[in-house]
């Protein structure tokens, strides 16, 4: 019983943080600093799972996703304009023309920074066409990965949808 509800919140607490992160602002753009922070709270999640066990194991969650989320926050935020304009431009490509685990890679070559959009799953909701996909960036060496799903607008846009 235990380990479904620790499976079910942190599924739960991981899909809310990815979700939120890719939602764009008032101006259609990807904030850099909560998409680096969503998805240094998952790894930090992620890994704090393997620690230790029983009510041990649900505070090493808890922990790991702070750690993680604190530290995504920090390299979030070292995205330029420019990166945050290619990781969209990149999205749109990938969420609009790409197969099902094609990647489609983007790269500032001014910072540095890269990254790229796979398609994990494309499918119909209430007869809006939908897309999971994962999103990987990497500033310095370091590879921070998200997750999301968006769906068709009528207006044909994407909407990254909860």
């Amino acid at each position: 019983m235990y380990k479904n509800s620790l499976k079910i919140t942190s599924s739960s607490l991981l899909i809310a943080l990815c979700v939120s992160a890719c939602a764009p602002n008032e101006a259609g753009k990807v904030n850099k600093t909560h998409v680096g922070t969503a998805g240094g709270a998952v790894a930090g999640a992620l890994l704090g799972s393997q620690i230790g066990g029983g009510s041990g194991r649900m505070v090493a969650v808890a922990l790991g996703a702070l750690a993680g989320g604190a530290l995504g926050h920090s390299i979030g935020s070292q995205l330029d304009k420019a990166d945050v304009d290619a990781m969209n431009k990149t999205q749109y490509r990938a969420l609009e023309y790409a197969k099902t685990g094609q990647q489609v890679s983007w790269n500032n070559p001014d910072s540095g920074v890269h990254g790229y959009v796979i398609p994990t799953k494309t499918y119909s909701t209430h007869g809006q066409n939908c897309r999971e996909y994962t999103q990987t960036v990497v500033i310095g060496g370091k590879t921070q990965q998200g997750f999301g799903k968006a769906c068709r607008r009528d207006d044909g846009s994407w909407e990254i949808v909860k």
